[in-house]
């Protein structure tokens, strides 16, 4: 910009003075963000679906946020860490060794917060099956409603004549490129941060015990997340951003 003042308004001033506007008037042009818009044509109908499972429940009813973290690593340093002492942050070294890697399954109850979680090496129909069993084991006859994401191991000539054998059980999909509306990718995000990204394993055996351990830990003090969005926000919001990105878009065409 001040060069830009320079060449084309014979203003001089310093890359100072540009800067200093720049932290009055709140313009951070270094800073990026990410958006994706989901193109599913049930969008609308989805998005009111799950919300509506949050906000209001059928009554005596479980409702489940499940989906898949997977490729976790088991990740070990080269060297110990220095642990957090006086006047001296915590330390480790750039470099790791990779031990393996598991897949952690994960249902979160949006009525209660608590979690049930199960390590898998392998990601597909069979494994999430197997934790589907896992899930029906505790909610036997209750109505139970779980909510996916579109991944094809979650749909299925399999996932249908389970679901025939557990007719207790309702599948709600969120839309195409909207895993932001499923609970459980908050809680996903909360243990890698606290369990696995500080954390040292030096086999995928102690990875998952960590995991495990944390979902005790979890579960002795859970408490749902409150959901406070409404389907009409959220589809005016993504309206807006999708309104905007049009016009974007045809002034570059431009």
């Amino acid at each position: 910009m001040a060069r830009y003042l320079r060449r084309h308004e014979g203003i001089r001033v310093s890359h100072n003075f540009i800067s200093v506007l720049w932290r009055e008037n709140g313009i951070q042009p270094h800073r990026q963000g990410t958006f994706k818009l989901s193109r599913d044509p049930d969008f609308t109908a989805k998005v009111v679906d799950v919300v509506g499972l949050y906000l209001d429940p059928p009554a005596g009813a479980v409702v489940l946020s499940v989906d898949e973290k997977t490729q976790v690593q088991a990740l070990d340093r080269t060297q110990p860490l220095l642990p957090v002492s006086f006047g001296r942050t915590e330390k480790r070294t750039h470099d790791y060794k990779r031990h393996g890697t598991t897949n952690l399954f994960a249902a979160l109850d949006t009525g209660t917060g608590e979690v049930t979680g199960r390590c898998f090496s392998r990601r597909r129909t069979r494994e999430f099956l197997r934790f589907m069993d896992a899930i029906a084991a505790r909610h036997p006859s209750q109505e139970t409603h779980v909510i996916l994401d579109n991944l094809s191991t979650h749909s299925g000539r399999d996932v249908d004549k389970w679901l025939s054998r557990h007719q207790n059980f309702t599948l709600h999909f969120t839309p195409v490129g909207s895993s932001w509306l499923n609970q459980v990718e908050i809680w996903f995000g909360i243990i890698t941060r606290q369990a696995i990204r500080r954390s040292t394993f030096g086999s995928v055996r102690i990875l998952i015990q960590a995991i495990n351990n944390y979902i005790a830990s979890w579960n002795e003090e859970s408490a749902p997340f409150e959901w406070t969005a409404t389907a009409d926000e959220i589809l005016e919001r993504v309206a807006l951003v999708d309104r905007d990105f049009r016009k974007l878009l045809a002034c570059n065409l431009k």
